[in-house]
This record gives C-alpha cells, sequence and structure tokens, in this order.
C-alpha cells in the first residue's frame, strides 16, 4: 500500500482493517498476522512537510457566506435549509452531521437554547442561541410540520440516503452541497498535493468549527468554556489556543523583567482621568466617557 498515493491516515486505516480481519479469522489461519508488524504503519511526520491542513474562515469569509445565503441569484438544492445548516454551523460551532439531522425537540426558542448529542463523540452539549441564529430559526419554523422532527427535513432525507447495499451515500451529497456555497465566496476548497491522488480539502463545512474556536480564542474566551461547547475535539481548540499560552507567558516574563505592560483597565481609567480634566468637554467627550464606563 506504500505505493499508492493516499494519505498517511488512510494508509493506517486500511491497514488496521486488515488486522482485524486476521485476528477474526485466527481459528483458521495458523502463521502469525502478516500485517501485525509495526514498521507496517506509516508515520504523521511523512506529511508534515507538505504542511497542508484544514484552514478557518475569516470574519469576513463567514459575512461573505451570509451574504451569498441571502442572494436569491445564488442556486443550491434546499438552499434555504442550506442557509439554516450553515448558520448552525457558524453559531454552534458543531458538526456538519450534528447540524444536519437536528431536531426541533433539542430546540427551546424561548430559553434560547439548543442540544446537541454529537454523533462522532456521544457527547451532549447545551449551547445558548446567537441573535442571529435564533432569527434563522425563528423563520425555519415556517416549514415545520407534524411529519418530521427535523429541523431541515429535506437535507436531513438526503442526507440518510443509501445505495442498494445500505451504505450511506447521501453525506457526500450534502457535503457537495455545502462546498459549493464555499465557492461562491471564490474560495477553492480543496489544493492538490504531491504524492496523493486525490485533493486535501482545505476548506470546507469543518472550517466553520474551526472559525469558531478561532474567534473564541481572540475574545479570551476560556479554553474549557469553548470545549464545553465543541465537545471532546481538543484538537482543534488546542491549535487555536496555543498563541494564547504563549501570550500569557510573555506576560510572566515581562512581569519578572519589571516591564509588564499596562492593562486595559488601567488604559480605560487613563483615559477617564484625561477627559475629567478637561475644562470644556464637548458632546464627543461625554460619549467616549459613557462609552468607556460602561
Amino acid at each position: 500500500m506504500r505505493e499508492l498515493n493516499i494519505a498517511v491516515s488512510t494508509h493506517n486505516r486500511k491497514l488496521k482493517r486488515i488486522r482485524r480481519v486476521f485476528r477474526v479469522l485466527q481459528e483458521y489461519w495458523s502463521g502469525d498476522n502478516p500485517f501485525q508488524s509495526s514498521t507496517l504503519l506509516r508515520k504523521e511526520r511523512e506529511e508534515r512537510e507538505q504542511d497542508v491542513h484544514r484552514l478557518s474562515f475569516t470574519r469576513e469569509q463567514e459575512q461573505q457566506l451570509q451574504a451569498v445565503l441571502d442572494d436569491p441569484k445564488r442556486k443550491v438544492m434546499n438552499k434555504p435549509e442550506v442557509r439554516v445548516v450553515y448558520y448552525l454551523g457558524m453559531f454552534t460551532g458543531q458538526r456538519m452531521k450534528d447540524c444536519v439531522l437536528l431536531r426541533w425537540s433539542k430546540i427551546n426558542l424561548k430559553l434560547r437554547r439548543v442540544w446537541v448529542k454529537q454523533f462522532k463523540t456521544g457527547k451532549e452539549v447545551t449551547i445558548p442561541l446567537a441573535p442571529k441564529l435564533l432569527e434563522v430559526l425563528q423563520s425555519a419554523q415556517e416549514w415545520k410540520s407534524n411529519e418530521t422532527d427535523y429541523v431541515c427535513p429535506n437535507i436531513a432525507a438526503r442526507y440518510n440516503r443509501t445505495n442498494a447495499i445500505g451504505k450511506n451515500v447521501g453525506n457526500n451529497l450534502v457535503n457537495i452541497d455545502m462546498l459549493r456555497v464555499i465557492r461562491w465566496i471564490g474560495l477553492e476548497p480543496s489544493v492538490e498535493v504531491p504524492g496523493r491522488d486525490k485533493k486535501v480539502t482545505v476548506y470546507g463545512f469543518h472550517s466553520l468549527r474551526h472559525s469558531f474556536a478561532s474567534f473564541c480564542a481572540e475574545a479570551g474566551v476560556p479554553q474549557a468554556t469553548v470545549l464545553s461547547i465543541l465537545g471532546a475535539d481538543s484538537d482543534i481548540v488546542n491549535k487555536y489556543y496555543t498563541h494564547v499560552g504563549d501570550e500569557a507567558q510573555q506576560r510572566a516574563i515581562s512581569a519578572i523583567s519589571g516591564e509588564l505592560d499596562k492593562t486595559a483597565q488601567q488604559r480605560i481609567s487613563e483615559a477617564l482621568e484625561l477627559i475629567h480634566s478637561q475644562s470644556e468637554r464637548s458632546k464627543i467627550l461625554e460619549k467616549l466617557e459613557k462609552i468607556l464606563a460602561d
């Protein structure tokens, strides 16, 4: 398999499946498992030099996504529901499957909360509804019916589609629809990588999950809080909270060096003192004082 142009993770996953087959057939096989050697597994460092990984959206890009989803000239199957799924991804950070198969019974619009039992981890998380998401969900109630509890019934049915042998094929169909929206804002979801037959996805619906963690880190939201929303997928959170740890370490070194910078609160206090010292205070200064005091 090493001669195949496949990812390291794909190579190792296929190898582990073959190992399981031999373990199941042990009573019919007298020899050693020929695929058991650890040297057959490839190392992740083989791909590090390629430096291709999932990217997060910027705030501007997310705003562009919202704009094209509101643009009637842009066409995609089940577009009103696609819009809901995208907003769920943006403002909850949940995976595509969790957003697509979300049910009304897990949403309380009065309490402005949503409960998600993640398919991948089995963990249930509780998330407050952001104002924009609340507005979108309220609009989605116009197609709510007693026939199904799915928030996005058409996309859910499409996602759950299987082929003749019972294998799910709908997840790929829905993913293609989601990638089409990303292309609308001028981003190419996949890039070619040397040594791979298939392109590597850099922008996808999962990028919204990365963006969620990134925006929280920038806003100073505690890491534990973000984990309570995203679930056990700590790799994503750690990726965006690394710089937060770096900044904390730098402040520690500055403190023991006597070079600690002023805090935001100290700067605000100094600004208020300066405003109060002015004999003639204009309306602009009064507005600034109100903003800083709040």
